[in-house]
């Protein structure tokens, strides 16, 4: 048990409005669905939330066809101005998937700031101090509140070097060293794989080093549930600060709900600075605005395998969707199995956006094409230096892969001075689609400008012409039954069929007069339809299954069963196509899949354009 050695308040960020919705529902949630709750939330007392940043910034703008700016003006305008407002950013990368540049980083600080945001949490996956430095400074110059995030993350094999305290003690002291203004310490660990024991000895060490005044922070997911041990490790360790939910996103891969952690507090001489006696309503709001949400079962139950798997709450969500959609779910097992092979070989990189993305596709990339066969693009670019220094040296096999495969050569230099500069492409982007350029509207569109990707399925660019993608996880409505079928008419005795000349007698009588007739019936035209039984009729010709070829064509189909994006098509009509060559590419899971022609001739049609969904029916093109 653990107990104060005098009474102490221990401060609470509620993160149901931002990890809560990722972890949950990879943040596709409209925000008219959960703001009300928000809202009364901030009625009852609770004067931290994190709100934004994350997968909550991309969801919308991805997904949802909402502006994440707008959306996060919103729920400051629902909260008021004293409320404290967190987002979410992820050093080189900030808050996309790629490394972004020094001017990007300042422009995403400014804008953040001014759509009402007063802190921000900042990791680095590498745990690299001097990504965490650089990056760090645009947030102090924004005039936000500076908390500077250290990765926890248990390893799936043994190490005495890298993931344990002394480890992360020691990035906190550099840090602390770096010379860039710290307001605040998070120790984060978003796939909730640290022991407690670890926890509180981290925590005892920066408490140690730390100025006696600045607040140190935990943060854990529950997908094992070991949330509230680890947050009782943590306050016991000196921590300030920690994270809680509440129901329905709360517990399995969110963070728990925070009436558990009041619970385990009692009596201890710890307490939580909220009411939870205020809890009820805010989630019986939450669960009206989610009653028409189909929660996937993945994602809302605690998963002890996570611990070979150290995946984010924060990632699992989006991912079992993206499956879910891909129509390849069935492969989610053999996935978390090559986990452990993908991390150690990646160098121990912490399994926190980015890097649990790359991890992911990676052992994903492994199982449908074969160990190292495809080197991801994040992944190949992480073991060569293009993120930092990982904290292990990575495979040295994997790495040579990676180079050849990306046609890249390690690197290790500074990573936001190698990050592309795309603020100018952004601005011409804007103007060759005859758009406002604005520095929100550049910022929307850089940020998911991503190497390799056609502009035209840019979704900033999507998103302020109005064309925004809608995929929102509501659950399917059931089709009204169907009226009764009238009775079926009176059986007719099926009219002869005719397969070759035949010949009758027919007898006539005409008053006294009786003639008789020999007469001879054949089929007009030779292999003329047969009549169909019961009518009489010829029967119509049935409807060609949509995987069906025109006459001397072959079909290209999408390689995965449910519903992808068409990223690419690198044929034209007329063009030659040899067997095993690439024709066009797919994004599934956040990356780009080559699909590959199974046979060789020439491009008789195209019947897709980039941006459309498809799925393994619907034809990409035909060769002849």
């Amino acid at each position: 048990m653990i107990f104060a050695e005098k009474p102490k308040k221990i401060r609470v960020m509620l993160t149901t409005f931002r990890d809560g919705l990722q972890s949950s529902f990879g943040g596709k949630v409209r925000l008219q669905d959960f703001l009300p709750a928000m809202e009364l939330s901030a009625q009852a007392g609770i004067h931290h939330f994190e709100f934004g940043g994350g997968a909550r910034f991309q969801a919308p703008l991805f997904y949802l066809g909402e502006n994440p700016f707008d959306c996060m003006r919103e729920m400051r305008k629902a909260v008021g101005p004293d409320v404290d407002l967190q987002i979410l950013t992820r050093s080189v990368s900030g808050v996309t998937l790629t490394t972004q540049s020094p001017e990007g980083l300042a422009l995403q600080a400014k804008l953040m700031a001014a759509a009402g945001t007063t802190w921000d949490r900042n990791f680095d996956y590498m745990n690299d101090v001097e990504n965490l430095a650089k990056t760090g400074q645009p947030i102090v110059d924004a005039g936000m509140h500076h908390q500077l995030a250290i990765a926890l993350m248990g390893l799936p094999f043994h190490s005495d070097v890298v993931h344990t305290p002394e480890f992360y003690i020691d990035i906190g002291k550099r840090a602390l060293e770096s010379g860039v203004h710290i307001d605040s310490i998070c120790l984060k660990d978003a796939s909730g794989t640290t022991d407690p024991t670890t926890v509180y000895h981290t925590a005892v060490g920066l408490r140690k080093i730390m100025p006696p005044e600045m607040p140190l922070w935990m943060h854990t997911h529950d997908t094992a549930s070991t949330a509230v041990s680890c947050y009782q490790a943590a306050i016991h360790g000196g921590c300030d600060g920690v994270d809680v939910s509440i129901r329905p996103m709360a517990s399995g891969t969110v963070q728990p709900d925070g009436r558990s952690l009041v619970h385990a507090l009692k009596g201890s001489g710890y307490e939580l600075d909220m009411d939870d006696s205020k809890f009820p309503e805010i989630e019986a709001l939450l669960e009206e605005g989610m009653k028409d949400y189909e929660f996937n079962p993945t994602t809302t139950t605690a998963d002890a395998r996570v611990l070979g798997f150290p995946m984010p709450g924060g990632a699992i969500g989006p991912n079992v969707h993206m499956m879910v959609k891909a129509g390849i779910l069935d492969k989610y097992g053999e996935v978390l199995s090559e986990f452990p092979v993908v991390v150690e070989a990646g160098g121990a990189f912490t399994s926190v956006t980015p890097g649990s993305q790359q991890y992911w596709l990676q052992a994903f990339n492994n199982i449908l094409y074969g160990r190292w066969e495809k080197i991801e693009a994040g992944f190949g670019k992480a073991v060569l230096g293009y993120f930092g220094k990982t904290p292990l040296p990575p495979d040295p096999e994997v790495v040579k892969k990676a180079s050849e495969q990306l046609k890249l050569e390690p690197f290790d230099g500074d990573p936001l001075e190698a990050a592309p500069k795309n603020i100018e492409p952004a601005k011409k982007a804007l103007q060759d689609n005859d758009l406002p350029v604005t520095e929100e509207n550049i910022f929307l569109v850089l940020a998911c400008m991503v190497p390799g990707k056609k502009i035209e399925t840019n979704e900033g660019i999507r998103l302020l012409k109005g064309k925004g993608r809608i995929d929102v996880p509501l659950k399917k409505k059931e089709e009204p039954a169907p009226p009764p079928a009238p009775a079926p008419p009176a059986p007719v005795s099926p009219a002869p069929v005719f397969t070759g000349p035949v010949t009758t007698r027919i007898q006539v009588q005409e008053g006294a007069t009786t003639r008789n007739f020999s007469v001879t019936v054949e089929p007009v035209g030779e292999g003329a339809a047969a009549p169909n039984p019961g009518t009489g009729t010829a029967p119509a010709p049935a409807a060609a299954p949509a995987t069906e070829a025109p006459a001397g064509g072959n079909l290209v189909l999408s390689t995965f069963a449910g519903q992808v994006e068409v990223v690419d098509i690198l044929k034209k009509v007329g063009d030659t196509v040899q067997e095993g060559d690439v024709v066009a590419a797919v994004e599934a899971m956040k990356a780009k899949h080559d699909i590959r022609s199974k046979f060789s001739g020439t491009v008789k049609a195209i019947h897709v354009e980039i941006g459309d969904d498809i799925d393994s029916t619907r034809p990409i093109m035909t060769i002849a």
